[in-house]
């Protein structure tokens, strides 16, 4: 529950502190003064965002902190769940910076919104004006009959029972899809595929087949240029092979008479011995090198083939081709496999579907057996809050699946008699809407770990006896919850166990909106403005007194 509550810097909240009675609290004021503004400034609390447009000063940052006992509610594993410290007073703490930069922390750990929503959501239940609305939404109405139905076990096996049919399914899909795909680039992956295997990529050297095309392109040169160069080796008059015999000779008669002159001998003896080996490879080469047309066609088609497959594959490596080759193979590979994986997925998916189901067929039984109960206990507070002849009837008809299982609650309501129940939605007024809302609070609520329960003006269209019958049923549910209920009601103002009055103070150049507790005596006063107007009478004072004693 709450036991404090700080609004500083929040649209016409200059600063506020309460502390709420841990039963029934009804806050009250003139219209305007900023009742609701309070519940906007709460649900920063639950993990709602905000922006600047919420400052009071925009100088200043807002901050909104409340102080929660949760001693009495198992939510420790919230708290691991979300990586924050666990206490059984929980500080939860919401700041808006003038820039617009907004911070929340838990037990003074900053932490995220969906952290935030996630401990929110299991502290208070605020009922918002806009709340009694949803009540004609059938997830409203699905997520009410489960609370009543109180099985959360079976929502829990049927949620993991989907998980793992919407796994199932997924995989099944997308084998499905790949399948589809495939089958229209089969054929041309399987063109690309073939084109590169009858290239013969492996082991294939690129830079050595434009080496061979070169020289056969040019042999007819590289023959005569070895021919030219042999003869003034060998051939010619003035041999140089010759004459180095010669040089050799001459030097070799004196490289006795220094260390000098047998250097040089040796050096002439290493020079004729690599002009040799030249020589003798030249002769090789050039009898090796010949002009061969067919050769060099088969080289030049091989080289245009390569670069074909480059240009089309956008690459510029032999060892790319091969690689995109290999892909290729791998692909058409997986697809040669795809129907058996597919027949795999199905098997998979209907033994999912199966489980699924079973687990659907038991929840949705509960909620068929719930929906009766449900229905006659909403039907019995509705005839004491003021719609005497209310019919409801709660009808569970089928759905494909989802999250929250199989079934389509439908919410049907006639107000009058001899009128057939339609859905609630199309015939409930905005004030029937409260009461039914109202009703279906009241019997979750018990069903329900929530500390604290939170009305928006849940008394609207309602007046005398329909009004007391509820702040009875309200005080019902403060035994076991803490109750804050805003309204414009005397017979609500006087059924609390504490009293709020918000007003706006024009003390200063700005007004801006206050509240404070209310002494007894006060409580009077107030009551009987609610009565009898700004000036009440001893009548309306006498009447207060009265609903102050029942």
């Amino acid at each position: 529950m709450i036991k404090s509550l700080q609004i500083k810097n929040y649209a016409l909240i200059q600063e506020l502190e309460m502390s709420p009675s841990p039963k029934l609290n009804i806050i009250t004021g003139e219209t305007g003064a900023g009742k609701s503004i309070m519940l906007g400034a709460v649900g920063l609390l639950l993990g709602k965002r905000a922006d600047t447009k919420v400052l009071l000063d925009e100088t200043q940052k807002c901050i909104v902190e409340g102080v929660f006992d949760i001693s009495s509610y198992t939510l420790k594993k919230i708290f691991d769940a979300e990586d924050l410290d666990y206490e059984t007073e929980c500080v939860i703490r919401r700041e808006i910076s003038p820039s617009g930069k907004s911070r929340a922390f838990v037990n003074d750990t900053p932490t995220n919104l969906s952290a935030l929503k996630a401990i929110g959501e299991k502290l208070m239940d605020v009922h918002s004006q806009h709340e009694s609305l949803q009540l004609g939404s059938n997830t409203y109405q699905l997520s009410a009959l489960d609370a009543f139905a109180s099985h959360p076990e079976l929502i829990s096996t049927y949620r993991e029972a989907f998980r793992s049919y919407s796994i199932a399914k997924k995989e099944l899909d997308k084998l499905e899809s790949f399948a589809a795909q495939s089958a229209e680039d089969s054929d041309y992956k399987q063109f690309l595929l073939s084109e590169l295997q009858e290239a013969q990529l492996d082991d294939l050297n690129q830079e050595e087949l434009e080496s061979q095309l070169e020289i056969l392109e040019n042999a007819e040169d590289i023959k005569l240029k070895l021919s030219q160069i042999i003869h003034l080796l060998d051939e010619s008059e003035v041999a140089i092979l010759q004459q180095l015999t010669e040089s050799k000779s001459l030097i070799n008669s004196i490289s006795s008479y220094s260390k000098e002159l047998e250097e040089l001998s040796n050096r002439l003896e290493s020079s004729s011995i690599e002009l040799t080996d030249i020589f003798g490879e030249m002769q090789r080469v050039q009898d090796k090198v010949a002009h061969d047309p067919e050769k060099i066609q088969e080289l030049k088609d091989r080289l245009d083939l390569l670069f074909r497959l480059q240009k089309k594959h956008s690459v510029l490596t032999v060892s790319e081709l091969v690689e995109i080759r290999d892909d290729l193979d791998k692909s058409l590979s997986q697809v040669a496999n795809l129907d058996d994986a597919i027949l795999k997925a199905r098997k998979v998916l209907k033994i999912a579907e199966k489980e699924m189901l079973q687990h659907a067929g038991k929840l949705t039984e509960s909620r068929k057996l719930f929906s009766l109960n449900f229905a006659d206990e909403i039907e019995k507070i509705i005839h004491q809050i003021g719609i005497e002849n209310g019919t409801i009837e709660i009808k569970v008809g089928p759905t494909d699946p989802s999250p929250s299982g199989m079934d389509l609650i439908e919410m049907h309501f006639s107000a009058n008699k001899g009128i057939k129940p339609q859905e609630l939605k199309e015939v409930a007024s905005g004030g029937e809407f409260s009461r039914l809302i109202f009703a279906v609070k009241f019997l979750i609520a018990d069903k329900t770990a929530m500390p604290t329960i939170i009305f928006d003006e849940i008394d609207t269209g309602v007046s005398g006896e329909v009004a007391l019958q509820m702040i009875r049923m309200m005080k019902h549910m403060a035994r076991n919850h803490q109750v804050i209920s805003i309204s414009h009601l005397p017979q609500f103002a006087a059924g609390g166990d504490a009293h709020y009055y918000v007003y706006k103070d024009h003390s200063s150049d700005r007004s801006v909106s206050r509240i404070k507790r209310l002494a007894d005596q006060e409580r009077i006063t107030e009551i009987a403005k609610m009565i009898g107007g700004e000036n009440p009478g001893t009548s309306a004072m006498e009447s207060a007194k009265e609903l102050l004693q029942l």
